[in-house]
């Protein structure tokens, strides 16, 4: 049977030969069948070696993978393959695959970005896998890129968070494979900030780089302009000190088309076996050509780069890497162009060899539009309670570390990397950007909450022991133990001498920012103090105003010295209120009336002070003093601190700002309105609607909430140590402006929510602050929380700019604060979280507050961005509630950048409070009230920031000191400093001191980064300064405007 199938086989492929209709007939006529090892007419030996080749278009083939550390899917999920009915993809199997192929031909490539998934996946493997993955990654086969625990996102992140997540990732790479990561991959964020080139960029160590998003009008003139890759100056501080090569990619991050290989792709294969039908190998190769010379039109140098590969690719490896095995072979087989398996490491290599003079870019990319009518700034402001819990966090996460160094990290207890690690995946661009759907947003929250909870443990087991002088005890035990040596080292806190059963039990309170702490509104008994404790976590001694809800009225505060000092009784404002009813009454009213106590606490450098609150009798003049309500409907309203008067409307409109100290005084209006968000049924780009990502208003009015002949009355807060007006402007909108006496700028409290949406109108919550200063279109917005950049209203640097959506096209991110300016004063806005801000009219500034639309934007997410509160209990679900602040100051022109950044720093570093009850009578638990880690009576300089102070695994310190000035951006402060480090740790002695990159993972003397040609146009503030290097067995360091030193520490008797 099978010899007749056979024959009548044959005889049909010999009668299509004859009428010559047969492609195969030429391969079957020579050879008629294969055996054993016999080679055969559809095999190949595919030659896929090869690398640049001088004369000729080198095409470097870039194989990865984008994997999102959450979007549509949770970063688990996305993991192990679950939840596909929203999306299939699996990274574990991604990587299973791509090990496979690469050890199919050495020749094989493939670059790796995002440590969260590969440490998740590393953990999981068998000593043998391990080893063939080292053996890859040595063979430079499998290449880190980027390297961070995530790619982050570049708008909504802070510059330390930014650092943190990459130092994570980075320090897996180097610990499990002793290499150092050289490019940056930023290829999917919404735009691209100067922080990122100069300082995730350049200071990290990188050579260049590359991503995939940028305005569709500056692409279209950099292809034309052949500027596609350039030399990036993001500081002007730094300038060439800190520059590197920037590259957009030619086609975001996916291949040309017709060369998308995955397994689910639509588009046909390379068939290129003369056995079957459909041959279509010449076809691919005039197609590859074509698209590649086309490419090099764009670009400087006979190299460009295609990037094989997209969102979540490679779950079946083979389909990408046989498929690129076939092009290789093909089209240098053909031989107009030369294409190889590639890296982006290769790739820069390649150019620097061209020794070509590049273009120059200075500041950054933002914003971010794909089409006329769609602008990426809405993002800015998405998920905005999400953005405040994450800068919340990033603070806490500080404080922890500081307190888990003094007290030793943890085998067995708490530790910090929870925290560490939850914070690390939100800065993914799809994270703290507030571009995912809702139910991944849940479980970034679930992480962060987790994280946090076990932070919090460790923060109140040493709170106790630093409290009780315990840590002295556990020293002197190391002391005794060793060799004489009186230098002092922490024990683990699992060594330490201390009963911890007789130790301060402390308790914190993680919702403060909604008024609620149970430890201070429960009933203080006649014979028992309250104790809030204030930990500092800033190098500078503060002395700030503390709040805290109470329930009795008739309170005094004495100091950790035993002094009385004053303090004022506050009452709820109504937006206050009306979140603690939501979350924590379950919609119903409060029973037990609340007030906060407000006192002063003057609190040291890196270290903590207490403060012990008791009942008090009836007429005592050391009581709380209650602060005097009124209640006005008319009349204008005047606040006083010792420096400040501000004068408002009857209608609690901020009109006049004025110093007394500084003589300035301006007419200031604030006040709030909303955009009608696009729906996207216009007549100009139709079904653009606003959304998670996009920022479309249908129009440029923005419809004032309060009604100037309706308004509810205002309540006016009077007392010793704050003024405060309490507003309804609407029944979604209240608002809190507070004048602290000692203070020279206002504090504006609101209450946003829940969006009305009733008249099925998306809305856009804002905030204006209008003044008569003349700003000529130009305003500054920070990058990152650090350098602050020049914007010019319906301008652009690069390209002549054509308006088509004045609003949204004129936003920007704001992380720290933006301000404007002319010839006699200036004017700040400090924010609590990541905004989208702008200056739209001149001696305007506006901020947006919140977001609820009722549309998708068409970006992937599929979900409208409309957050709801469902507290349950019958409760029927409503609109996110969002509670902040913000804060304004007017200046002199020159002077206001010191109470830009110090303020900023106060904000983001906010004191921590812990609380305990002991008795009143015996404070034999607290033996040490007040405590500073610095050496006594030293502070940092008022230019200096340590941002990182954390305890290795290695018992190292890792610690990083930064300047918060730009070059002339102050007077006296905007000059090098110099710290002796030995002053930091008043009970330890510095053994070793290394100085490392950025993100350390290398000595910094060991950076040896590319050096890169430009073309001239540097705007440069003078020539850039640089600390001195640290001399071997010194302990002092310069630091430099902008510059941040990355420093590891071993102390000795460290063992």
């Amino acid at each position: 049977m099978a010899e007749g199938m056979c024959s009548l086989l044959l005889l049909s492929l010999l009668l299509l030969c004859i009428v010559g209709s047969c492609e195969l007939c030429h391969a079957w006529w020579n050879k008629d069948f294969c055996y054993d090892d016999e080679f055969c007419p559809g095999a190949v030996d595919y030659d896929t070696r090869g690398g640049p080749v001088a004369g000729k278009l080198n095409v470097h083939l870039v194989s990865h993978t984008h994997d999102d550390v959450g979007w549509l899917k949770t970063v688990d999920q996305y993991y192990v393959g679950s939840n596909n009915s929203i999306q299939v993809a699996a990274v574990q199997y991604i990587l299973d695959s791509v090990i496979l192929a690469l050890q199919e031909d050495p020749n094989r490539k493939f670059i790796y970005v995002e440590q969260a998934f590969f440490q998740r996946w590393w953990r999981e493997q068998s000593k043998h896998k391990r080893k063939i993955v080292k053996r890859l990654v040595k063979a430079g086969q499998l290449e880190f890129i980027n390297g961070g625990w995530c790619m982050h996102d570049e708008a909504s992140t802070h510059y330390i968070d930014m650092i943190d997540q990459t130092t994570l990732g980075h320090r897996y790479i180097k610990k499990q494979f002793n290499k150092v990561p050289r490019i940056g991959w930023q290829i999917d964020p919404f735009g691209h900030s100067a922080i990122q080139a100069y300082l995730l960029g350049a200071e990290v160590g990188f050579d260049a780089v590359f991503f995939g998003r940028a305005d569709y009008q500056d692409i279209a003139k950099r292809r034309i302009d052949r500027t596609m890759e350039f030399v990036w100056q993001g500081s002007r501080t730094l300038g060439s000190t800190a520059q590197i090569l920037g590259g957009v990619l030619n086609n975001r991050y996916s291949p040309p088309d017709g060369f998308e290989f995955d397994i689910q792709s639509a588009e046909p294969p390379i068939q290129d076996n003369p056995l079957l039908y459909d041959i279509n190998v010449q076809e691919h190769v005039d197609s590859f050509v074509k698209f590649a010379v086309e490419q090099g039109k764009d670009f400087r140098t006979n190299h460009i780069m295609w990037t094989m590969g997209d969102d979540f690719t490679y779950e079946n490896a083979n389909t990408w890497f046989k498929q690129i095995d076939k092009l290789i072979h093909h089209v240098n087989k053909d031989g107009r162009v030369n294409a190889f398996y590639s890296t982006p490491s290769i790739y820069v290599d390649a150019n620097h060899a061209e020794n070509v003079t590049w273009p120059l870019k200075l500041d950054d990319f933002f914003p971010y539009a794909d089409c006329p009518h769609c602008y990426w700034t809405g993002y800015f402001t998405s998920r905005p309670t999400l953005k405040r819990y994450v800068r919340q966090l990033s603070a806490y996460l500080q404080v922890a570390r500081q307190l888990e160094f003094l007290i030793g990290k943890s085998k067995v207890g708490p530790t910090t990397d929870s925290l560490e690690e939850a914070m690390a995946v939100l800065q993914h661009h799809d994270g703290i950007s507030g571009t995912e759907m809702q139910h991944v947003a849940d479980d970034y929250a679930k992480r962060l909450a987790l994280g946090a909870a076990e932070a919090e443990e460790l923060v109140g087991s040493v709170l106790p022991i630093l409290l009780s002088s315990k840590l002295e005890a556990c020293y002197e035990k190391e002391i005794n133990a060793g060799s004489g040596d009186t230098s002092r080292s922490p024990p683990e806190m699992s060594d330490s001498p201390v009963n911890k059963d007789t130790l301060l039990k402390v308790q914190q309170c993680a919702l403060l920012n909604i008024s609620y702490c149970p430890p201070t509104e429960a009933d203080i008994v006649s014979g028992k103090s309250l104790v809030v404790v204030a930990y500092n976590s800033l190098g500078w001694a503060r002395e700030e105003l503390i709040r805290i809800p109470v329930t009795n009225s008739m309170l005094e505060v004495k100091d950790s010295k035993g002094n009385v000092i004053p303090s004022q009784l506050v009452p709820l404002s109504e937006g206050s209120e009306k979140v603690r009813n939501i979350y924590i009454n379950g919609g119903s009213q409060n029973k037990d009336l609340i007030f906060y106590l407000v006192f002063y606490a003057s609190v040291p450098p890196f270290g903590y002070n207490s403060y012990f609150v008791t009942t008090s009798m009836a007429n005592n003049p050391n009581q709380a003093r209650k602060s005097s309500v009124e209640k006005l409907d008319s009349g204008a309203v005047v606040l006083k601190s010792h420096d400040l008067t501000l004068t408002f409307s009857r209608n609690g409109q901020l009109m006049h700002f004025e110093n007394h100290r500084t003589k300035t005084n301006a007419s200031i209006e604030q006040s709030y309105c909303w955009y009608n968000a696009s729906d996207g049924n216009t007549n100009k780009s139709r079904l653009q609607a606003s959304g998670a990502y996009i920022f479309r208003p249908n129009s440029s009015t923005c419809f004032p909430i309060q009604d100037p002949d309706n308004y509810a009355p205002l309540k006016v807060i009077r007392g010793t140590l704050v003024d405060e007006i309490h507003q309804e402007i609407s029944p979604w909108v209240f608002q809190v402006v507070r004048l602290v006496k000692t203070s020279e700028h206002v504090e504006v409290e609101f209450v946003v929510g829940p969006i009305p949406i009733e008249d099925e109108l998306g809305k856009e919550l804002v905030t204006k602050l209008r003044t008569n200063i003349s700003s000529v279109g130009e305003f500054y917005t920070d990058s990152n929380g650090r350098d602050f950049v020049k914007r010019v209203r319906n301008y652009r640097s690069d390209w002549n700019y054509n308006v088509t959506e004045p609003v949204a096209g004129n936003y920007y991110p704001v992380n720290l604060g933006l301000y404007l300016k002319d010839n006699e004063k200036e004017v700040s806005l400090l924010v609590d979280r990541a905004v989208g801000g702008s200056s739209l009219t001149d001696g305007e500034l506006e901020v947006m507050l919140h977001r609820r639309l009722l549309h998708d934007d068409f970006r992937g997410v599929d979900e409208a961005l409309n957050e709801s509160i469902c507290i349950g209990n019958g409760v029927p679900c409503q609109g996110l509630v969002v509670q902040g602040q913000f804060f304004i100051n007017i200046h002199p022109v020159g002077n206001a950048a010191r109470w830009r950044r110090t303020q900023g720093q106060k904000i983001y570093s906010p004191l921590q409070l812990a609380f305990a009850v002991i008795p009143e009578t015996n404070h034999s638990t607290i033996t040490t009230p007040e405590f500073s880690s610095l050496i006594a009576g030293y502070e940092l300089p008022p230019n200096i920031v340590i941002i990182t102070l954390q305890e290795l695994d290695e018992k190292n310190l890792l610690l990083r000191l930064a300047h918060i000035y730009e070059a002339n951006e102050d007077a006296e402060l905007s000059q090098v400093a110099t710290i002796n480090l030995e002053n930091l740790f008043a009970h330890r002695k510095i053994d070793k001191l290394l100085e490392l990159s950025l993100s350390a993972n290398q000595l910094r003397s060991k950076m040896k980064t590319l050096k890169w040609k430009h073309e001239s146009g540097a705007q440069m503030v003078g020539s850039p300064i640089r600390g001195a290097r640290i001399k071997d067995g010194q302990f002092s360091i310069e630091i430099a405007p902008m510059e941040i030193r990355t420093l590891s520490i071993k102390f000795k008797n460290d063992n």
